[in-house]
């Protein structure tokens, strides 16, 4: 088992799902936008979350349209739903029996902006997710944020995280903070190289 809460985002295939279910990870997200690269149809989802058990099944979505969101996902039996636009919560939440992830991009926000954000919606989610699209690095500043944020907030940090050696560092020294990793493409059919995500869910393994 792991020592924290992972979530791994971006699933495409039975590979990755069933090695990280494997693992141990609490929360599998998968793409329900038909727009985006990592996009998961119904039947695929259907056919991969077959295999599991035990694990969160999240959908992924960037859609600012709260009626088309609340249309696609009556195609996908999940646990909980992710949105990048905090304007929806509010809506879905009353939508909706099901929890909801905040997704941040870091890129967007300086380090001491973000506590604002957290603070007005915590009310509405179960987890905030802050990701970067731009290879932020987990800078001294925004180490100081995460370990003040971490103890009020539930987070998952999935920037930064460049080997096992980077999420060590942050584990041990928040102890309540969640990681968020993302999946990638098979090189074919049923063969996968897991790389660097094999080394950090190894590194978080009790021991």
């Amino acid at each position: 088992m792991l020592t924290r809460t992972v979530k791994i985002s971006n699933v495409t295939n039975l590979s990755d799902a069933r090695y990280c279910a494997g693992m141990g990870v609490e929360m599998l997200g998968f793409s329900i936008d038909e727009d985006s690269p990592n996009y998961i149809s119904p039947k695929k989802f259907e056919d991969i979350c077959s295999w599991l058990a035990g694990v969160t099944l999240i959908a992924e979505t960037s859609q600012t349209n709260p009626e088309d969101i609340i249309k696609a996902l009556s195609q996908y039996p999940v646990h909980a739903v992710q949105v990048e636009a905090s304007g929806l919560l509010s809506y879905l939440h009353g939508e909706l029996n099901l929890p909801l992830i905040l997704r941040i991009s870091v890129d967007t926000y300086e380090a001491g902006e973000i506590n604002s954000i957290l603070s007005r919606y915590e009310g509405d989610v179960s987890h905030f997710l802050l990701e970067s699209d731009n290879e932020a690095e987990l800078s001294d500043e925004w180490m100081q944020i995460l370990g003040d944020l971490s103890k009020e907030y539930p987070i998952l940090v999935g920037f930064g995280l460049d080997n096992e050696y980077s999420v060590s560092a942050l584990t041990e020294l928040f102890p309540s903070i969640g990681i968020a990793l993302r999946g990638s493409e098979e090189i074919r059919p049923g063969y996968k190289d897991f790389g660097s995500m094999m080394d950090i869910l190894e590194a978080l393994e009790e021991q």
